[in-house]
């Protein structure tokens, strides 16, 4: 897939249903993977339907390599499919799913076998290929499904909550499993996801929707370190959010600001109290009161217990800015 040439435009594209409007712009570059992530009911699967072809915008264009694809009807657009359902077919086994699209498309016989191999071996899948669905696990049912999308060397693949229909045993196996596939085959990609770890993880930028807008697309890394907005911090997860008076008070600029986890450091500095301690299991989270001010800091276990007196140094160049919208 890395071969094929071209972007992916959104070219001011809107939609508007009863009591929601979607409006986005966006590119994605060959052999990238781009995230769209946000809350449920945010825009996010609607830019895909409208990308595949399941839905018309009300204006604006999706252009793919300089070609027009708006006016084009899904099965035309030569793009790879893949929803968190599935939708395999139930009567067919594991190689025959992963072959249909092939068979659709008047593959030749023998490379169309050498195609399939190469992706059961691809997707360790081998052990599988006669299996009908019923007999697989949920892990397994969607690496068939993501494996018979990249069947024909589709151009884009379009995945929508691709694993959030699996257990979180599961989800995590076929998370690292799919972002090596992508990177290993060049693929050019939009995810769907709610999920931040997912989306950092699988990809190259990540566009953040609020209410049918993109609020934010960076790399991972930019998105997380500067959020820039009290709704993005909050919603990135962010949980040393400074109030304008706090931030005055650590002589910051008296508005707020989002501390990011390198401004703690456990053991030094200021004396403080723990004030609530989550176990997670490899890690924990601490709660610190320290100067009128309840920090959060996350790492592996000390050997402290809620009430417990605690050193904590806070580094205020970790700090940014934040704006109240």
């Amino acid at each position: 897939m890395a071969d094929n040439e071209g972007v992916l435009n959104l070219e001011a594209v809107r939609k508007q249903y009863p009591g929601f409007s979607l409006e986005a712009s966006l590119q994605l570059p060959t052999g990238r993977t781009l995230t769209l992530l946000g809350p449920s009911g945010s825009g996010k699967s609607t830019i895909l339907r409208l990308i595949a072809g399941l839905e018309a915008p009300d204006s604006g264009r999706v252009v793919w390599a300089g070609t027009d694809l708006t006016p084009l009807p899904p099965e035309k657009r030569n793009i790879g499919l893949v929803f968190q359902d599935y939708a395999l077919f139930p009567h067919l086994s594991v190689y025959e799913n992963i072959a249909f699209g092939l068979r659709e498309k008047a593959w030749e016989r023998d490379k169309l076998h050498a195609r399939v191999l190469e992706l059961l071996s691809l997707s360790g899948l081998e052990t599988h290929q006669r299996k009908r669905p019923e007999a697989l696990s949920g892990g397994e049912k969607q690496r068939v499904a993501l494996t018979r999308a990249m069947a024909s060397n589709p151009p884009l693949l379009l995945l929508d909550e691709p694993l959030g229909a699996l257990d979180r045993v599961l989800r995590e196996e076929l998370l690292l499993w799919l972002r090596g596939v992508l990177k290993d085959t060049g693929a050019t990609a939009l995810v769907v996801t709610h999920d931040q770890e997912e989306a950092f993880l699988l990809s190259d930028r990540v566009a953040v929707l609020k209410a049918g807008r993109i609020v934010k697309e960076s790399s991972p890394e930019d998105l997380f370190r500067n959020p820039q907005t009290l709704w993005l911090a909050d919603f990135l997860g962010h949980k040393n959010i400074l109030s304008a008076e706090q931030s005055a008070r650590l002589g910051l600029a008296a508005k707020p600001h989002v501390l990011l986890p390198q401004g703690l450091e456990l053991g030094k500095g200021q004396p403080g109290r723990v004030v609530e301690r989550l176990f997670y299991g490899n890690r924990v989270g601490l709660f610190v009161e320290m100067g009128g001010i309840r920090y959060y800091w996350e790492g592996a276990s000390p050997e402290l217990l809620t009430e417990d007196q605690v050193l904590l140094r806070v580094n205020p160049a970790m700090a940014r800015p934040l704006e109240d919208r």
